[in-house]
């Protein structure tokens, strides 16, 4: 029996793949073995960094938190466990927005709690 070998598959498979490693620099671009390897790191990136992404937003908005609730003489902490209490459900991206862009709505939501 002769020899089977799906040549359309493979040249479908390695297409893909440099075509995700188009724009990157030098061999990575187009050779083979080296834009799968570059391919495969670039995922695993673009994964981890996925959930780092949400990780720093969540910091950028306790900052923004903070910094409008000690204008307002509370610390971030006290604020936070003053909003659960009052059961304000707003989350911290919201509460992060109204710091920055309306400091008198944020100065009332600090009022409300106090």
């Amino acid at each position: 029996m002769p020899r089977s070998v799906n040549s359309v598959a493979s040249r479908a498979r390695r297409k893909k793949i440099l075509k995700q490693a188009k724009g990157y620099f030098g061999r990575r671009k187009n050779v083979w073995t080296v834009a799968k390897n570059a391919v495969e790191k670039a995922m695993s990136y673009a994964y981890r960094d996925r959930k780092n992404n949400k990780r720093n937003f969540r910091a950028l908005w306790i900052t923004r938190i903070n910094a409008g609730a000690r204008l307002n003489g509370m610390s971030y902490s006290q604020f936070m466990g003053k909003i659960k209490s009052n059961n304000i459900d707003l989350n911290r991206k919201v509460l992060a927005d109204i710091a920055i862009n309306n400091p008198s709505a944020f100065k009332a939501i600090i009022k409300k709690v106090k």
